[in-house]
C-alpha cells in the first residue's frame, strides 16, 4: 500500500478525507497534529496524569465518531479545542461524586445585582502567589476555571472565547467577570 504525503494538507483537507474514506490511517495523522494540546486541555481539567491520558483517549475516540459534524465555519483547531472543552466540562459534571475535592458545589444563586460583584482588574488578578491561586482555581467549578485559563492561559480573545463556547461576546465578558470574581473570594478565604 502506497504511503500518502499528507504533510502539506490543512486540518481542513485531511478532515475531510477522514470523513469521506473513514480512514484511521489519516485520523492517525490528525491525532499526531493535535494529541498534545487535547493532552494539555485534558489535564488542565484532572491535574492527574493518567486521568488525562484516558480523557484525550477517550476525546479522540468520540471524536472520529463526530467528525462528520465539523462543518468548517470555523478553523478545525477552534472546533477541536471546543469539542475538547465540551468533553471534559462534561465528564467533570458526570463525575462530579468522585471530585468533589476538585470541583465545589455551587451554593449560591446568581442574584440579579450582578452588577454588583466587585470589578476585579487584571492587575489584581495577577498579584495573587501562583500556588495559592492554583489551589483556589482548583476549587472553583470547572466551567469558570476553563474561561479564565483560556483568557489568562491560552491568551484567548474574547471573540475566540466565544466562538470556543459558542455564546456571544456579552456573554463571555459576564463569565470572565464572575469567575475572576469567584476566584479572588476563593483566593481570599484560603
Amino acid at each position: 500500500m502506497k504511503s500518502i504525503d499528507t504533510t502539506n494538507w490543512t486540518d481542513e483537507e485531511l478532515v475531510a478525507k477522514i470523513v469521506e474514506k473513514n480512514d484511521t490511517h489519516l485520523f492517525a495523522v490528525l491525532y499526531d497534529r493535535y494529541a498534545g494540546v487535547v493532552y494539555n486541555k485534558c489535564y488542565g481539567f484532572s491535574k492527574n496524569k493518567e486521568e488525562a491520558q484516558d480523557l484525550t483517549h477517550d476525546v479522540f475516540i468520540r471524536l472520529f465518531v463526530k467528525l462528520r459534524t465539523f462543518k468548517g465555519k470555523s478553523k478545525f483547531s477552534t472546533w477541536l479545542y471546543s469539542f475538547t472543552y465540551n468533553f471534559c466540562v462534561n465528564y467533570v459534571q458526570r463525575n462530579s461524586n468522585k471530585k468533589k475535592e476538585k470541583v465545589t458545589v455551587v451554593t449560591d444563586n446568581i442574584k440579579e445585582e450582578d452588577s454588583g460583584v466587585d470589578e476585579i482588574d487584571d492587575a489584581t488578578l495577577f498579584e495573587l502567589k501562583s500556588d495559592k491561586l492554583a489551589k483556589a482555581l482548583e476549587m472553583i467549578p470547572a466551567a469558570e476555571k476553563m474561561i479564565l485559563l483560556m483568557k489568562y492561559q491560552d491568551d484567548m480573545s474574547i471573540k475566540d472565547i466565544s466562538a470556543v463556547l459558542e455564546v456571544g461576546e456579552s456573554a463571555v465578558k459576564m463569565r470572565l467577570k464572575r469567575a475572576k470574581a469567584k476566584v479572588v473570594k476563593t483566593y481570599n478565604e484560603l
